[in-house]
């Protein structure tokens, strides 16, 4: 990865990710929340999961753990996730596919190796981000949505190809149904492409996904794993910076509706209701995952994994 530069012109700050550990032995690049800058539009949280291989002997097992203000979107480039949750949802999610899990008042659920691709072996490659619901929709119903590559709008021209994840871009949107005015999108550039930056979202973003990216007119290089944070109202356009195929994620929206906190799985405008959902986990009042018999304590109050109350 390159390390970080100057801001130029257009650009508000470049976010370098720390490692973390979300299970044993399966580490996360996080961008956000960073030190530097906790928001970009809703999203108030970004992990990268892998690129790496995954065996019967080394497996993604994140057992039930809850979640309350906020929806949660599993997007892969590579590998498969089976996902269940405490609604009685089983889904798979394979490359392309949109996972958007809203939490609403409290959810849990559980992201695993299907035993097939432990079986024979699975390369994992993918973002995991968090948008934190609106005020008005912290406390609502838990709810979740599953929608395949092919309902999602793809925009393709001058070398470049756009998959819509969710919200609305270049004219288009996502059939995912969103609480705020947001965007989030895969895009692929061609050697020579160029991907201008629309200026019709407050607050915008671009995560390195694979290649080296440059703005043009400008200088500084940015390799993957880097997150772009651009000036509001300021205009650029990206292209790779080496002659190599660019990938990058786009993602922001209107500014937040006033500050989050967030601790641990739990996002809220009120420090005293993540408090109460501390309370609540560790009581066992969420509704648990059918199918599952393990659960995740509160950080500190526990081994890793640990029975149901």
């Amino acid at each position: 990865m390159l390390p970080e530069s100057t801001a130029p012109t257009s650009l508000d700050i470049v976010i370098a990710p720390r490692t973390s550990e979300i299970a044993a032995g399966f580490s996360v690049r996080r961008a956000l929340p960073s030190s530097r800058r906790r928001m970009v539009g809703p999203f108030i949280f970004l992990d990268q999961m892998g690129p790496e291989v995954l065996s019967s002997e080394r497996a993604l097992d994140i057992a039930p753990h809850p979640h309350i203000g906020l929806a949660t979107v599993t997007y892969l480039f590579e590998g498969e996730i089976l996902h269940r949750d405490s609604l009685g949802v089983v889904q798979p999610i394979v490359p392309g596919d949109v996972n958007w899990m809203s939490a609403g008042r409290g959810i849990a659920h559980s992201e695993r190796t299907p035993a097939e691709s432990r079986a024979r072996g699975i390369r994992m490659f993918g973002l995991q981000s968090w948008v934190a619901l609106p005020k008005s929709d912290e406390e609502g119903e838990p709810g979740f949505a599953h929608h395949a590559s092919d309902e999602l709008p793809v925009i393709e021209a001058e070398g470049k190809r756009v998959r819509l994840v969710a919200g609305s871009l270049y004219g288009q949107r996502s059939p995912v149904a969103t609480k705020s005015e947001m965007f989030y999108a895969d895009a692929l550039l061609a050697p020579g492409a160029r991907l201008e930056m629309t200026l019709e979202h407050e607050e915008r973003a671009a995560y390195v996904i694979e290649g080296v990216a440059e703005i043009e007119g400008e200088e500084g290089r940015y390799g993957d794993g880097q997150l772009l944070v651009f000036r509001p109202g300021a205009a650029a356009t990206l292209r790779s910076a080496d002659g190599a195929p660019l990938r990058v994620m786009l993602l922001g929206g209107e500014a937040m509706d006033g500050p989050r906190h967030i601790w641990w799985n739990f996002v809220s405008s009120s420090r005293e209701r993540i408090e109460q959902a501390k309370a609540d986990w560790r009581a066992g009042r969420f509704a648990a995952v059918p199918g599952e018999t393990e659960m995740i304590p509160l950080p500190g109050e526990g081994p890793i994994v640990a029975k149901y109350p």
